[in-house]
């Protein structure tokens, strides 16, 4: 089969590889119809090089058609129409009963000292192959793939792989209280997608900041009072800009759609592009024990948080050597959340605004799909920004 490969920083391509094939009695195979490229994917390409290997298969974000399953997977069969989420969890073990499969005690990647294995990711989390491929062979999955009626096109329920139900978690973290603020750092498809799920579920005003024109002018049309980094001569005159929209506190909550690689952090920028260019010999061990992550996003949601707020976070970031202001946490009493989105928690609440009436905006949220073929055009064009790629859908 065709699957996108990773070969090097900014080197993917799309190569013939091994078709997936039942291995376990929980194991499912699907027939890829459409998979999504994230933020997280661009991770990979640059920042988190150390940690991959030429030729894992990339991809979280996948929906297809069953072909095949295990005789330990009693509910689902050839020809149903699934969405399977990024993380793969048993849905019986404590963590997974507690609400946490991200921390699933069956997939855990112990070796590592991480949680649940994901799709398509580094060997922190299990090196197994993704999504952005014909075939998926689907671990667990008598507990993971999400069966979704047939009739409506892919874009309808696809994005309850990750893109849903990471901002739907992001919200839920944020605890933005009733006729509440919230704002977005942010405006990429988890922030986008936060915006619409916050104003959905009550928030009085959201925020929406950003340095990208077409994201700006994205979230304005949903109603988002948007706010555009470069009109402002720091971050300071933009803080207390949205002080003044809200009584001279700040918003409620912030959410830190942004993550590690996060714009202005020159420092970590550098680092962060040297450890990627040594040998994966000596670059990993390094990156292991003193990765710094970009934290201008997480240091503004901190300044712009109202005392007693909560921040939410749902970027990645890695770093184990981050220097963190902890007097101005602890002064400002905030309440800090984070974490993988725990999808399956939140599915089934989010399936009712799947409906006709699309209030979500899910069916035109992607703004380009392309043949899975173009995939490495579809990396280098969202990594620069460029032609308006918010969300991209690639089709096998």
């Amino acid at each position: 089969m065709k699957a996108v490969t990773w070969q090097g920083r900014r080197d993917v391509r799309v190569e013939d590889v091994p078709d997936p094939r039942i291995e376990e009695p929980t194991d499912a195979v699907i027939r890829i119809t459409s998979t999504g490229l994230c933020g997280s994917d661009l991770h990979l390409y640059e920042v988190l090089t150390p940690f991959m290997t030429p030729g894992d298969i990339l991809g979280h974000e996948p929906m297809g058609i069953v072909e095949e399953v295990g005789p330990g997977v009693p509910d689902l069969k050839a020809g149903d129409r699934v969405v399977v989420p990024f993380q793969i969890a048993c849905g019986n073990c404590w963590m997974c009963l507690t609400g946490l499969p991200t921390q699933c005690e069956t997939t855990q990647v112990t070796g590592e000292g991480m949680g649940a294995a994901l799709f398509g990711y580094t060997r922190l989390y299990g090196s197994v192959p993704g999504a952005q491929a014909e075939y998926l062979r689907v671990p667990q999955a008598q507990f993971g793939p999400i069966k979704v009626p047939e009739g409506p096109p892919d874009d309808r329920f696809v994005y309850l792989s990750d893109v849903l139900p990471t901002a739907w978690q992001a919200v839920e973290y944020a605890a933005v209280p009733p006729g509440g603020t919230l704002a977005v750092l942010g405006l990429g498809p988890i922030g986008d997608m936060a915006c619409r799920i916050g104003k959905a579920r009550g928030a009085e005003r959201v925020f929406g900041i950003d340095l990208v024109p077409e994201r700006l002018a994205r979230a304005d049309r949903d109603g988002v009072e948007t706010y555009d980094l470069r009109a402002f001569d720091d971050e300071k005159a933009l803080v207390n800009a949205i002080r003044d929209e809200t009584g001279g506190r700040g918003p409620d909550a912030v959410i830190d759609a942004v993550g590690t690689e996060a714009h202005g952090s020159a420092a970590a920028k550098l680092a962060q592009t040297a450890t990627g260019l040594l040998p994966r010999k000596l670059s990993a061990p390094i990156a292991e024990r003193f990765s710094v992550d970009r934290l201008g996003a997480l240091h503004l949601a901190i300044d712009l948080v109202r005392r007693g707020g909560t921040i939410s976070l749902s970027g990645v970031y890695g770093g184990m050597a981050d220097p963190m202001p902890m007097l101005t946490l602890f002064d400002k009493q905030i309440q800090l959340r984070m974490g993988q989105a725990n999808v399956r928690r939140w599915t089934d609440r989010i399936m009712p605004y799947l409906t006709d009436e699309d209030p979500l905006g899910v069916d035109d949220f992607a703004t380009h799909r392309l043949p899975l073929a173009e995939a490495p055009h579809a990396y280098d064009m969202f990594q620069h920004k460029q032609d308006g790629a918010i969300k991209i859908l690639m089709e096998p």
